[in-house]
């Protein structure tokens, strides 16, 4: 259909790109969609346009979508990481997700704008909040544009201060007069008078549909003018007659035809077939696009199709009103239909919309696990409501339901259902359905139990089934969990780094019983051994750990699932570290990259090398850790961002071994509250220990002891020991000075880190090998206080006989700063001259120290 070009709004809206967002707000009719269409024929942005629709009122499936649009539209290298980023959803959390998009599209040059088409069927608050975040962080060169039926549900008056913002409403949308009279005389083909065309522009007030509407009724009229002149006070709000005169004009068969699909979304030739029970869905498809129906392309090879939203609307409420028995037996026909071809999501609504809802828990029960793996929860809640609502539901299901609430963090609603399943169980005669239930029930209060901390409950529940045969369930037991992270312990299932007693035993107990049950290899399993060899590394069980890392090698499966061989690997070369054999831990690195080098995804390679960074730079070997550090290609100078914390850690441990101090704590301020966000407690620990290493390095001994008092008291509820041996001699310095501050103290009370006991922080020194125990346990007593790495530096600079001038050249720093420096070091070393400075240092031996 040829549409009457409104070059007035495209240019509106071309000048709006350089801004951050761009509001097309007006009811429905307006043109909205169309617009947007002619301004991508004439833009030179690359545009990804999303229609959205109920179904994508999940945040997961919302970013998803996005992603997918955006990856499509942006160069090839952008386009394959954001992919790759939105396959980590839902493992990543939705922040974590948002701040890694908006840095890779940073990296994109090419001015790019993605349009959100009928952002009113969005209702879900979350994504709202997360869209207004994308907006705000978005860089220059990518816009936004968005069309609803309603205002913003956020705020934008930031974005209006700063003119970031072009608004065009219903006033600018509507034809004008001129519009009105091409649109007549160009698209619709009618000859018509301007004083007709200009009483029906002042009865429409401008509505694109009604003047689309009176043009579909005058071409059954042999006289224009007494049907226009019977037109009066005519507004939107009368637009059901003007869809029933147009409609009531129609043969039967194309009525009866608009009502049956009105139900679909889009529609091809096929689906037209399977919803009307006919055969010539091609032909009624071309013939109401030669009569100008609403019938809307979807791609460019005239196969897919919607209606007008305002139409199919209008259609639907029609069929309610007039015809409910079609209404309920078409949504039937398109709900199987849609699960014929695969499209569950849409079958399982249209089930319900047919108050077919056995039907829909059938398709639901077939669809489950895809949608459980794709992590849209939101989604399964809504349908799972609906059936609770309607239906009761089988005992089955209800497990996977109480499943989905532990998962959402509805914990207490999540322990009534499972009462309500067990009530069930306990009437059910005893068989392999009773026994499949009960599978499911070990499984479900396991993760209440981990969620909520009910331990005595799981004890009592598990003492009387240890004995008895269990059959696999394949959603539960199967499950992958862990897509994303370097570590099990790291991710929700690893309990983001909590370790104790109570999730020791349990651990090992539920291994048992899985493997009692012949369920060694299943994932569950797999996942839980490996989160227990981190565990036991953690605590410095070494040998336990091995045992257990041992076990899970002589799994086939390993190397087919990276969530599991990655984070087995990067424990087993550290077990090996500690166990001083380094060059087993550098072979079981390499053979890993070997391996994992041949799958697609490549952020598993990324953490692999930054953990071969961290043992060179353990081993004193610089070179080495640069080298394996600059595959990754990532530099200070970025904005971290919590989906590669892990290889950031790295890179702010290599930093600080090259005296980059200042540089690597940057990037840890930033990465810290992101860890806060995510209540990661590894991460909040490493990046508190790292911290407190760099600012001892620059003499910032008391914020030195503040961020080590925040590793320590998390590290003591959860018994750390390694993560604080693995940071070395200086680590081991620290914990004596903080021992020491500690004690000297005039009142615990008045000392700030008395929550950390001395018992643990002894523990912790007696853990540190020998050697590096020795040099901390002697430090030179001809010195006041031990010096810095800065100040050995600064000393070496001194016998290489540099000028302070000189000295701060090489040190990035001012010739005051230096003096300061000098003056400190010459304090420490108890001397008032470079001379008397060196001789001290000779006899002290501290030129040949710190290389």
């Amino acid at each position: 259909m040829n549409q009457v070009t409104r070059q007035r709004l495209v240019d509106l809206i071309e000048q709006g790109v350089q801004g951050k967002l761009t509001l097309i707000s007006a009811p429905a009719g307006f043109g909205k969609t169309t617009i947007l269409s002619q301004w991508i024929r004439q833009t030179a942005y690359t545009t990804a346009w999303l229609s959205l629709d109920e179904l994508d009122n999940d945040s997961v499936r919302f970013w998803r979508y996005v992603s997918k649009g955006l990856a499509n539209a942006l160069p090839t290298a952008t386009g394959n990481r954001i992919e790759q980023l939105a396959h980590k959803l839902p493992n990543l959390s939705i922040n974590t997700f948002l701040d890694a998009l908006i840095n890779e599209l940073h990296t994109a040059n090419q001015p790019t704008a993605l349009l959100l088409d009928d952002y009113h069927v969005i209702e879900e608050t979350s994504i709202h909040d997360g869209l207004s975040y994308f907006i705000e962080h978005i860089p220059q060169q990518i816009h936004l544009l968005i069309s609803s039926r309603n205002e913003l549900p956020f705020p934008t008056v930031k974005w209006r201060v700063r003119d970031e913002i072009t608004i065009i409403d219903t006033q600018q949308l509507k034809f004008t007069l001129p519009e009105s009279e091409a649109f007549y005389q160009e698209t619709a083909g009618l000859t018509l008078s301007t004083e007709l065309i200009a009483h029906l522009f002042y009865r429409t007030e401008g509505w694109i549909t009604g003047l689309q509407l009176f043009s579909i009724s005058l071409r059954s009229e042999a006289d224009y003018e007494p049907f226009i002149a019977n037109i009066t006070g005519y507004n939107r709000n009368v637009a059901d007659y003007l869809f029933h005169e147009v409609i009531a004009k129609l043969p039967e068969d194309i009525q009866d035809f608009l009502l049956c699909t009105s139900v679909l979304e889009r529609l091809d030739a096929k689906a037209c077939n399977d919803i009307t029970l006919r055969s010539d869905g091609i032909q009624m498809l071309e013939k109401l696009k030669e009569w100008n129906l609403f019938l809307l392309p979807l791609d460019d090879h005239d196969i897919w199709y919607r209606y007008h939203h305002l139409f199919a609307e209008f259609l639907r409420n029609l069929a309610k009103r007039k015809h409910p028995d079609l209404w309920l037996s078409t949504n039937l026909l398109a709900s199987s239909h849609l699960a014929e071809r695969g499209l569950m999501d849409e079958a399982i609504d249209h089930a319900f919309a047919a108050n077919e809802y056995i039907f829909a828990e059938t398709l639901l029960s077939r669809h489950i696990s895809n949608v459980l793996q794709r992590g849209e929860f939101p989604t399964l809640l809504k349908w799972f409501d609906s059936l609770t609502t309607h239906a009761s539901l089988s005992p089955e299901m209800s497990l996977i339901y109480a499943f989905i609430l532990v998962v959402t963090g509805q914990a207490e609603s999540a322990g009534h259902q499972l009462n309500r399943v067990e009530q069930q169980f306990h009437s059910m005669e005893y068989g392999e359905a009773r026994q499949q239930l009960q599978s499911g029930l070990l499984f479900v209060k396991s993760n209440l139990v981990f969620a909520s901390g009910q331990f005595e409950q799981w004890f009592s529940f598990t003492a009387a089934i240890l004995d008895e045969f269990l059959p696999h369930n394949s959603i539960f037991y199967n499950f992958n969990y862990n897509k994303t992270d370097p570590l099990v312990r790291r991710n929700a299932f690893g309990l983001k780094g909590v370790l104790s007693k109570d999730t020791e035993a349990i651990g090992k107990l539920f291994s048992n019983v899985l493997e009692k049950h012949g369920w060694e290899d299943s994932l569950i399993n797999l996942y839980l051994i490996q989160s227990l060899a981190e565990g036991f590394y953690e605590w410095n069980r070494l040998e336990e750990s091995q045992d257990l890392l041992h076990k899970l090698e002589s799994v086939a499966r390993l190397q087919q699932i990276p969530g599991l061989f990655v984070p087995n690997r990067i424990t087993q070369a550290h077990v090996y570290w500690a166990n001083g054999q380094p060059e087993l831990s550098h072979a079981i690195l390499e053979e890993a990259i070997s391996i994992v080098l041949k799958l697609a995804e490549t952020h598993w390679v990324s953490y692999l090398r930054a953990c071969q960074s961290q043992l060179y730079l353990l081993q004193g070997q610089l070179p080495a850790a640069k080298k394996a550090m600059s595959i990754l290609r990532i530099s200070a100078k970025e904005r971290p961002t919590f989906n590669k914390e892990f290889e950031y850690l790295a890179l702010s441990r290599l930093l600080g071994a090259q005296h980059k101090e200042l540089d690597a704590l940057r990037l840890l301020e930033l990465l810290k509250p992101q860890a806060q966000r995510e209540n990661s407690l590894m991460c909040k620990v490493e990046i508190s220990i790292i911290q407190a290493c760099l600012q001892e390095n620059l003499g910032q001994r008391s914020q030195a002891l503040a961020a080590l008092h925040d590793a320590l008291v998390i590290g003591e509820a959860n018994g750390y020991i390694r993560s604080f041996i693995d940071a070395g001699q200086v680590m081991a310095k620290l914990l004596v000075k903080y021992l020491d501050q500690k004690s000297r103290s005039d009142s615990l009370d008045s000392f700030p880190f008395t929550r950390v006991s001395n018992t643990y922080i002894q523990k912790l020194l007696e853990a540190f090998p020998s050697k590096q125990k020795q040099e901390t346990a002697f430090p030179s007593p001809a010195l006041i206080e031990e010096l810095t790495r800065t100040e050995h530096h600064l000393l070496k600079l001194i016998h290489q006989g540099e000028s302070n001038k000189q000295i701060a050249d090489k040190l990035n720093l001012s010739v005051g700063t230096v003096k300061v420096y000098v003056s400190r070091l010459y304090s420490k070393l108890d001397v008032s001259s470079r001379t008397q400075a060196l001789v001290k240092a000779q006899e002290l031996q501290l030129l040949h120290a710190q290389q």
